[in-house]
């Protein structure tokens, strides 16, 4: 009887470690708030499985635009923040929403377009002179109109280019309030030129006719940060493991691995830690 005691006890104790060990490994995950940009070019895809074989940490991404991204992680609703509004990612630390900010990466914006090119774009280096064409020409354009970093980027654009494109919103200028992929297809839908970020454009698929028509000016330029949700502010925050990712995506292995990433061939981002570091 107390042989059989002991039995039932034993299987009774592993039955509990097995309970409490799974429940340990299925907490093991951090979220991350993210761009379109990151998961709609297939990047995430690459990265996450194998920083996961790594630590045995999940990563689960929200992919919405910059700005909600941010909005999202100063409600406490996130571990990382990883995104590509520098202005607004230091504006987030400063105000204690994070810990710090880290240049993880970059690449860069493109003007794409159809072929027939209304405005007469197609080859030009100078995005703002490319912008008052297509205002002066009254050619359609869509933006993204969600406060992403595309869009940041976008507005900060007419406003060097000298164009106030609320006075024409609803008329040559329309805004989709959509992400990256879905405002791409609004726009060739309607024949109107986009800005998007290259990565996002190099994996879309529905492209009928259209091609990138301006690129290659520094205003382009496209940087993405990396920061730890603030613990001190959100202490539901998982900082080792944040902190964690964080290191794999700075370090040597992290940053080869962004660097490998290709579409047909081409490498999309270029890493920056070792900037970051100097």
């Amino acid at each position: 009887m107390n042989g059989r005691f002991s039995a039932l006890a034993c299987a009774a104790a592993l039955g509990l470690a097995l309970v409490s060990g799974g429940a340990l490994a299925a907490d093991k995950f951090i979220v991350v708030q993210s761009t379109t940009s990151t998961q709609n070019s297939g990047l995430l895809d690459e990265l996450l499985p194998k920083y996961t074989a790594k630590s045995g940490t999940e990563v689960r991404v929200v992919a919405v635009g910059t700005g909600q991204a941010i909005k999202n992680a100063a409600n406490c609703d996130g571990d990382v923040l990883l995104v590509h509004a520098k202005p607004a990612e230091e504006k987030f630390v400063a105000e204690g929403g994070g810990v710090k900010r880290f240049d993880l990466m970059h690449n860069d914006f493109v003007i794409i377009g159809p072929e027939s090119d209304p405005a007469g774009v197609a080859g030009m280096t100078d995005a703002e002179a490319a912008l008052k064409k297509i205002a002066a020409a009254k050619a359609p354009f869509a933006s993204r109109g969600d406060e992403s970093g595309t869009h940041q980027k976008e507005r900060s654009l007419w406003k060097a280019a000298g164009v106030d494109v609320k006075a024409a919103s609803g008329d040559w200028y329309r805004e989709t309030g959509s992400g990256m992929g879905e405002t791409i297809n609004t726009g060739v839908g309607m024949g109107a030129y986009v800005l998007t970020d290259r990565a996002t454009w190099s994996a879309h698929k529905n492209r009928a006719g259209y091609k990138i028509l301006v690129e290659g000016d520094k205003d382009l330029f496209n940087q993405y940060g990396v920061i730890l949700v603030n613990p001190a502010k959100c202490p539901n925050v998982k900082a080792d493991l944040g902190q964690d990712f964080i290191d794999w995506l700075l370090s040597k292995e992290g940053q080869d691995a962004i660097a490998a990433f290709r579409i047909n061939g081409e490498q999309q981002f270029f890493p920056d830690a070792q900037k970051s570091a100097s």
